[in-house]
Order: structure tokens, then C-alpha cells, then sequence
């Protein structure tokens, strides 16, 4: 059958499964936007205020519903505004497939209007990307394109397609997508074989997992090796739902702003066993001295990140629910009654928890989060943006099911949590979903709003406001003497009449007494909601580890004198 190639992309994302995108329209994707015209039916297209709020959505697509996001982007501007939601994605290996266009290929390279080099740009914050020269190639390219997305450790993917190989027509044949395989190394079976040897030795083992968990769906896999090696268990933040949080084995986080029981957990343990995680600064803080005491056993799918930041005894490399599957296989039960009892102790002596700074009547981050908690039976879909508030979201919700947390961990993208929400809602219209701000992050993505009204979809906004940069000011209470540089906002914003002029519902907390019917209100009106929760400047989070401290040595009070 003969097609354009506007119509062979879209015949080529339906193959993948892909019915919803999100984007942006332009003079260089006018022809694909007509095709999306004739496809209605068929594909879903969201508009957003701005190319990087797409980008996020189609992230927050992907990362709460397991497939594969779809962003759709002009060229020049509209290209490089999906460049952040690019690099979120990249870091945090996040399967996503970006369709930009271009100037038609007699111009490229001619400094035409809104022409970029967007492959050139984006090269080092994809895992691949491709420019379409021959509409012969499209549909091969499209297919390749999704493939590369889900392979080993996923990641973004983008397409550039100049504006009249759009319009070429050419012959398209519709094709079975190709499974995507694994290839795990021939020794992976030796490598699991040591490291189960590893594990049966020990006495004293602790379980810390990653995003690796969520990325290949193996939160049951992962839930029966908890059980079955009797271990306590700590996540990280792009772990975050990979294990069900109300087991007494979860200690929380592990890290920076971890919990206690998971430092002393890691002080005292025999055998650490990393799943799907990559070391990263925020978790290992100062490498010279993390898990010096302990063996360490490494599991992970990019051999690049075996050894690059901390060195293990033992590792395997290859599909971690292989992985998991194998060594539930294999492990005869473990029991660790000693073990299991000294974290309890220390998880009721450390628990988390903050105390009123003034007023015993006074909104605090985690009596909200907790009563959230609550009204939604721990099974929201909660995105965030970047700062204090993403922090309490992940201490304080228990996280129940899997794919129910967004966030951007690696690149830490203030503005991510507005657009992640609007592609979780897309993906789980059955689920309450709430985005979890501080009023730094909500200004850099409140044009959104107007998504949430044009498309009506109930995503509570929840805004911590405190009118400063909370996680920046913190440091500079801490590192810089109080100096509060540039920290202090007071923008003066009235958020109620916000909400008003966007055309959504607004409720304001002001006092402890009002959180439990502020949420409730904003839960059950389902409509889009945005909930500004007053809080003091100088609420902090804790515990705390400095940058390249050591992670066994967490701060757990900061004096506000």
C-alpha cells in the first residue's frame, strides 16, 4: 500500500502499540499534524502549553505505565525545548521515542528558518538518534527506534524527519514489532552461581535496589528474593514502588537524605546486594569510604556502570528478573531472626518524623503527605518536582503498587512533575494522581495548568509554598552561614485567583485542621485541582548526609538559631 510518509509514521507507531502522543505543532510537522487529523480515531494527541511540559508528559507516560512514551516536536525551538525532558529521561533510562521536524532536506544545513542540528544537539543525551533522508527508510527507522528505546538499559530515542520526506510517498507494508531480547552474557549463570554462593554465606544481608527493579517489571520477582534471603531492603528515589512499603524488611531510603535504619543497616551488614542501581553521588556520597566493610554484590543490565563508581566483590551482569527469577530458583529459605529484630528496634527508634517549628497547629510536609497517604489508600500515582518536596514525597507516602512514583532522579529537572503528571493521569485514568511541588519548581511549569483545564484532567497540583528555594536555603543555612542568596521568593502570587483564571478548582491549608477536607475537597471534586499548602520557610529535611560525606553519618537535627 502506498502511503506519505506522515501517514507511515503514524501506521509505524500504532505497530508499536503507541495510541498516545503528546506535542506541539509547527511549520516543519505540518504535515504529520495532518495525518494525526485523519488518525483521531485511532491516536490520542495531547497538546501541552510548551514543548518540554510534552516531553515530561510522554515521560511520565512511560514511567507509570510501562510503555513507551511519544513526543512530537517542530524543528528549530520546538527541538530544542524537548532538550531538558531528553536529558531527564536519559539519566534516569526512561523509554522514549521524540519525533522532530526539520527544514526539507534541500535546506539542511543552509542556516534555514528554525533549522537546528537536532541530532547534533541531542547526541550526548540520547542512547540514539536518527535523521530520515530516504522515506524508504522511515518505517524501518520508526521500528528500530522503539527497539533501541527498550533494550537492555532503555533510554530516549530520537527521530529527526525532514519536513518532505513527510510528504513523499513511497510503499509500507505493516510489520509484527520484533520481541525485545536481553542478551545476557554466556557466563551470566556462573556469575549468579557466585553470587548466590555470597548470599547462603551470609548472615547479615541487606538488599538496596534501584530504578533497574521498575524499568524491567520485576517487583514480584524482587518481593519473593526479599522474603526469601530474610533481608532488610532499601530503595532509591527512581526506586521508589518497586517494593511494597508497608513490609516491616523496607528501611526507607538509602542516601543523602535516607533514613538512619538504612545507614546503620549498611554499618552493621555482612553482604550488600545492589539491584539495578548505579552508585550514584547521591546514594554513595563519598565512594572511598562506602561498603569498605562489607562485601558488595552488584546487579545490573550496562556493564559501563559495573566497577565505575564502586568497586564490587562479586557481580552480575545482565536482565535483573532473570536474574531474580534465578536466584529464587536456586536459594534454599533463609532466615535471620537476630538480624531482622535489631533493624525493627532501630526502625521504631529512628523513625521518621518532623516536630512543629512554632506551632502545634502548623501545616508540616509530613502530616500532609501522611494524610494523603490515607485518602488515597496508598495507591495514588504521585509525581514530583525537584527539591524538599520530592524528598518527603518519597519518606513519607507508602508506596503500595508498582510504576506509582515519577520523578526525576538523575538530572534532578525542577519543572519535570506538572507535565510527568498530565502523561501519568493519560496513561492511569482509573488512578488519582497528584503532583507533589514547592512553589520554586511550580513557577518553572505552571503554564500547564491550562493543559489540565483545556484537556480536563484531574491532576491535583499539591504546592508546598513557602516562598524560598527550601532545599537551596538549607544548604545555605548549613554550608554558607546564612548567607540566603537570591533564595527568598515572595512573589506575592494570590494561587487561589491563579487557579480561577486558568479555569480549574483551587483549595488553600493554611492549618493543621484544614488538611484532611483540603485534600479530601480536592480528591473528590475530579476535576483538575490545584492545592496551595502554606508552610513555614524553615521546615527542613532530614536525615541529612553532606555532599561527598559519609552516608553512616547522617545530620538528623539542624539548629534554626
Amino acid at each position: 500500500m502506498k502511503l506519505n510518509g506522515s501517514e507511515i509514521l503514524l501506521e509505524c507507531l500504532l505497530e508499536q502499540g503507541a495510541d498516545t502522543v503528546f506535542g506541539y505543532p509547527g511549520g516543519a510537522v505540518l504535515n504529520i499534524y495532518d495525518a494525526l487529523y485523519k488518525y483521531s480515531d485511532r491516536i490520542t494527541h495531547i497538546i501541552t502549553a510548551h514543548e518540554q511540559g510534552a516531553c515530561h508528559a510522554a515521560d511520565g507516560f512511560a514511567r507509570t505505565t510501562g510503555k513507551t512514551g511519544v513526543v512530537i516536536a517542530t524543528s528549530g525551538p520546538g527541538a530544542t525545548n524537548l532538550v531538558t525532558g531528553l536529558a531527564t529521561a536519559n539519566m534516569d533510562s526512561i523509554p522514549l521515542v521524540a519525533i522532530t521536524g526539520n527544514v526539507g532536506t534541500s535546506a539542511l544545513g543552509l542556516d534555514s528558518f528554525q533549522e537546528v542540528d537536532i541530532c547534533g544537539i541531542t547526541m550526548p543525551i540520547t542512547k540514539h538518534n536518527f535523521i530520515v533522508k530516504d522515506v524508504r527508510d522511515l518505517a524501518d527507522t520508526v521500528r528500530k527506534a522503539f527497539y533501541i528505546a527498550n533494550e537492555g538499559r532503555k533510554g530516549p530515542v530520537l527521530i529527526d524527519i525532514p519536513k518532505d520526506i513527510t510528504a513523499a510517498v513511497t510503499d509500507y507494508e505493516k510489520k509484527t514489532p520484533a520481541p525485545v531480547i536481553n542478551h545476557n552474557p554466556d557466563d551470566i549463570n556462573e556469575q549468579i552461581d557466585r553470587a548466590a554462593e555470597l548470599i547462603r554465606a551470609s548472615e547479615k544481608p541487606f538488599i538496596y535496589a534501584g530504578g533497574g527493579i521498575v524499568s524491567c517489571n520485576a517487583e514480584g520477582a524482587l518481593g519473593e528474593f526479599v522474603s526469601r534471603i530474610d533481608a532488610p531492603i532499601a530503595l532509591s528515589l527512581m526506586g521508589q514502588a518497586a517494593y511494597y512499603n508497608k513490609d516491616p524488611r523496607y528501611v526507607g531510603m538509602l542516601g543523602m537524605h535516607g533514613t538512619k535504619t538504612a545507614s546503620l543497616a549498611l554499618a552493621e551488614c555482612d553482604l550488600m546486594i545492589v539491584l539495578g542501581s548505579r552508585f550514584s553521588d547521591r546514594v554513595a556520597l563519598n565512594t572511598k569510604t562506602f561498603a569498605k566493610h562489607t562485601k558488595v554484590i552488584h546487579v545490573e543490565i550496562d556493564p559501563a556502570e559495573i566497577g565505575k563508581n564502586v568497586k564490587p566483590d562479586c557481580y552480575v551482569n545482565g536482565d535483573l528478573k532473570y536474574v531474580l527469577s534465578r536466584l529464587n530458583d536456586t536459594l534454599e529459605q533463609k532466615r535471620h531472626p537476630e538480624w531482622i529484630s535489631k533493624i525493627t528496634e532501630w526502625q521504631k527508634k529512628y523513625a521518621l518524623s518532623m516536630a512543629p517549628i512554632h506551632d502545634v497547629n502548623e501545616v508540616l510536609p509530613d502530616y500532609v503527605i501522611k494524610t494523603l497517604n490515607d485518602l488515597t489508600d496508598a495507591k495514588a500515582v504521585i509525581t514530583t518536582e525537584v527539591g524538599q518536596h520530592q524528598m518527603w514525597a518519597a519518606q513519607f507516602y507508602d508506596f503500595t503498587e508498582p510504576r506509582t512514583f515519577a520523578s526525576s532522579g538523575g538530572l534532578g529537572t525542577m519543572g519535570y512533575g506538572l507535565g510527568a503528571s498530565i502523561g501519568a493521569k493519560v496513561g492511569n485514568p482509573d488512578k488519582t494522581v497528584v503532583n507533589i511541588a514547592g512553589d520554586g519548581s511550580f513557577f518553572m511549569n505552571c503554564n500547564e495548568l491550562s493543559t489540565l483545564a483545556k484537556h480536563q484532567i484531574p491532576v491535583i497540583e499539591l504546592v508546598f509554598t513557602n516562598n524560598v528555594l527550601g532545599m537551596v536555603r538549607q544548604w545555605q543555612r548549613i554550608f554558607y552561614d546564612k548567607r540566603f542568596s537570591q533564595t527568598t521568593l515572595d512573589r506575592g502570587t494570590d494561587y487561589m485567583k491563579l487557579a480561577e483564571a486558568f479555569g480549574i478548582e483551587g483549595v488553600r491549608i493554611t492549618s493543621k485542621e484544614e488538611v484532611r477536607s483540603g485534600l479530601k475537597k480536592a480528591i473528590e471534586c475530579g476535576k483538575p485541582c490545584l492545592v496551595e499548602c502554606v508552610i513555614d520557610k524553615d521546615v527542613n529535611v532530614l536525615p541529612m548526609v553532606p555532599a561527598g560525606g559519609d552516608v553512616l553519618k547522617p545530620i538528623m537535627e539542624i539548629s534554626l538559631d
